[in-house]
């Protein structure tokens, strides 16, 4: 995934937050919004724990984000880690297949 896929604005995290549609998973959700173009935000509260751990949350989410083959249907995509005691790429892999084969993404 490179850097021009990544949700950023906040408008943009609004709408997906306001209007999208959720498939909820064990461990995640996903939350997506048809759009004129693909991109990807994942956003991690604070009641994860502090910058250190929230930012390997992210780290791994996008990291098992990326070993799929998304179908690439213009869809803004916002994943949400459910919490946990313990966060792990493959936890992150199993749920994220689940999710987006349930939403036919794959």
């Amino acid at each position: 995934m490179q850097n021009d896929t990544r949700l950023k604005k906040e408008k943009d995290f609004n709408l997906v937050f306001k209007k999208g549609k959720r498939i909820y998973g064990k461990n995640l959700t996903l939350i997506y919004f048809p759009a004129p173009f693909f991109k990807v935000g994942y956003v991690v509260s604070k009641k994860h724990g502090n910058s250190v751990k929230r930012n390997r949350i992210k780290r791994l989410m996008r990291e098992s984000f990326r070993s799929f083959t998304i179908n690439r249907n213009n869809f803004f995509f916002v994943l949400l880690p459910k919490i946990s005691e313990e966060y792990s790429y493959e936890l992150f892999k199993k749920d994220m297949e689940f999710v987006l084969n349930k939403g036919q993404f794959l």
